[in-house]
């Protein structure tokens, strides 16, 4: 059985993810103890009981999510890495991809998405923006939609083509309120803003584009063992150089999910999707986009064993 590993971003963080990993296999709990020594901050505490709306801000729930997809991946590696064909992860969750592809090392993938966080909460501080979710089928293209409100109120584009009929939009205040408003006439079922610190995947984020290149280039980069597919292009990344480049894009560009997991469908049909973290947000947009492929999640203990099971059987 071939798996392709899904690995999710912010959003996906919840008090209590990991504590029942760490509990039950000395190699998850070696990656939090890690994290905690190389972030010199609590992050495992802060994962295991919250308070959540300090695990939520940008530069905890960034390595939080990442600690949580390497602690997964350590104690799934020996069980299932021979069957891994191809990765892939929304927005932050390209990084923990790179990390179960040993593009990235641990410590430094930790202090990469540290300093991710960072710079999209300063950016954000510093520009503000805002982003809102917009659900259904319109009846003409988001793009335009976009194009109008930005010559109407401001910049505001699409950040997140999650499946064909959720969207998520990017950019200044009164642009995306604005967005929202032409969205609902142009059909959309529901337009909603979203609970973040900035305009992320948008053109506002490109100052964090110099700290971030910054910290990639401190940091040693391999080459993929096995392909990481990109939020920038739907394409395979398999070089070092390639990967650093898709990470920094993916700043101010949009995630192309929907692009991308139909890529992977399409390339492994026949494989097991599996989400590599807490939740299954991935695996409901998978089944919505590629309603044919095999899904499973593993963000606990007991999903651990069942995927163990699964390809055993």
């Amino acid at each position: 059985m071939d798996i392709v590993l899904l690995f999710p971003g912010q959003g996906s963080q919840k008090p209590g993810m990991g504590k029942d990993l760490v509990e039950a296999f000395p190699e998850a709990r070696a990656v939090f103890d890690r994290a905690d020594e190389v972030l010199g901050a609590p992050l495992s505490r802060l994962c295991f009981d919250g308070p959540a709306e300090e695990l939520t801000l940008t530069h905890n729930a960034q390595p939080a999510l990442l600690a949580h997809g390497a602690a997964l991946w350590a104690v799934a590696r020996e069980r299932i890495a021979n069957r891994v064909r191809a990765a892939a992860g929304h927005s932050l969750g390209e990084f923990t991809a790179h990390h179960a592809a040993s593009t990235l090392p641990l410590d430094g993938a930790l202090r990469i998405v540290r300093r991710r966080g960072e710079l999209m909460y300063e950016t954000g501080v510093e520009r503000p923006g805002a982003m809102a979710a917009i659900l259904g089928t319109l009846q003409q293209p988001i793009e335009s939609v976009c194009d109008q409100a930005s010559k109407d109120a401001g910049l505001v584009v699409p950040a997140n083509y999650n499946t064909p009929d959720q969207v998520v939009i990017s950019g200044e205040i009164d642009g995306v309120e604005r967005a929202m408003a032409l969205a609902k006439e142009a059909g959309a079922k529901r337009a909603m803003r979203l609970n973040v610190s900035g305009a992320f995947h948008s053109p506002l984020m490109r100052s964090a584009e110099a700290g971030l290149t910054e910290v990639l280039a401190t940091t040693q980069v391999a080459d993929p063992r096995f392909p990481v597919y990109a939020n920038v292009d739907a394409t395979a990344v398999t070089t070092a150089a390639s990967a650093r480049d898709h990470l920094i894009r993916q700043l101010t560009k949009p995630v192309r999910w929907s692009d991308e997991a139909s890529a992977l469908a399409r390339d492994f049909p026949s494989a097991l999707f599996v989400e590599m973290g807490p939740g299954t947000v991935l695996v409901g947009l998978m089944k919505k986009i590629a309603p044919s492929v095999k899904t499973a999640s593993c963000g606990t203990v007991a999903e651990v064993e069942q995927l163990t099971g699964l390809v055993a059987s």
